[in-house]
């Protein structure tokens, strides 16, 4: 449990850290050598266009990744009835009583201490509990973190192929880049940026497939109506068609969400509370 919560609070440290690293690296050293290029006009200039795509990403990320914190699910066991009260949440502490006992899909998080509905996971990065609330804001968080790491990843290769006179057209020159990369730098052949920018290029190359394959398998499970929590418990939910089942989450206005950081606009969540 120890492990778990310095987990739970170096993670979105990191995390953070990652992004102003990609920020500092894309504005004043990726963005700046696109202008060497004087054959385009100053409007449609690489630069530009590449700058204007990479803030939008990042203001997406960034914003979804501060909603996923804000909205955080509510704690069950503060408004509904569960019985014995905080002997219930004993219960659940020790593992001597099942979570959906009192109360169905729900489950007793030891780390952030409350009791949530449609419970999916404990996310480490964000130091939050995805449910109801959040699972929008943290389906877009991953998306537009990976469409940021890729796009930084493709900037960073067209920098070091400037710098280092290397092309990038044989698929092997990305395996074999490190490795000669690393040779190079002790024998000082290579400057130390130029290779925290290759180190950032793996780095990058992670995140970003990370976070494209479990958004892929978010909406899958979204898509079958289940949550992460439920298909490790084993539980049986009921089937309905999948359109249901994205509009729970995503609401009827999903393309508002899609292009900038909002709450659930029109899920079915929000209504209900409403009521």
């Amino acid at each position: 449990m120890l492990v778990l919560r310095f987990l739970n609070v170096v993670a979105p440290a990191y995390f953070l850290c990652i992004s102003l690293v990609t920020f500092v690296l894309q504005i004043f050293l990726f963005i700046p050598s696109m202008f060497r290029d004087p054959s385009t006009t100053p409007l449609f200039s690489p630069a530009l266009l590449h700058g204007a795509l990479f803030l939008f990403l990042s203001a997406n990320a960034l914003g979804n990744y501060v909603l996923v914190i804000q909205n955080s699910p509510e704690d069950l066991g503060k408004g509904l009835n569960l019985g014995e009260g905080a002997e219930v949440v004993v219960d659940w502490l020790d593992g001597s009583r099942s979570p959906g006992s009192a109360v169905p899909s729900t489950h007793f998080c030891r780390l952030c201490a409350r009791v949530t509905q449609r419970h999916d996971h404990h996310c480490f990065f964000t130091g939050n509990c995805i449910g109801s609330r959040n699972m929008r804001n943290f389906i877009m968080f991953c998306l537009y973190t990976s469409l940021a790491c890729l796009d930084s990843l493709v900037a960073g290769m067209a920098y070091i192929s400037a710098a280092l006179s290397m092309s990038f057209a044989n698929p092997l020159a990305f395996l074999t880049l490190l490795p000669h990369s690393i040779s190079q730098f002790f024998s000082g052949a290579l400057l130390s940026s130029e290779m925290f920018v290759i180190l950032m290029l793996y780095l990058w190359l992670g995140i970003g497939l990370a976070c494209a394959g479990f958004c892929c398998h978010q909406m899958l499970l979204i898509l079958r109506g289940q949550t992460r929590y439920q298909v490790r418990k084993g539980m049986v939910v009921r089937a309905r068609p999948w359109r249901e089942n994205l509009q729970e989450v995503f609401g009827k206005r999903w393309l508002l969400g899609l292009l900038i950081p909002v709450l659930n606009v029109g899920s079915d969540y929000r209504r209900q509370k409403e009521k």
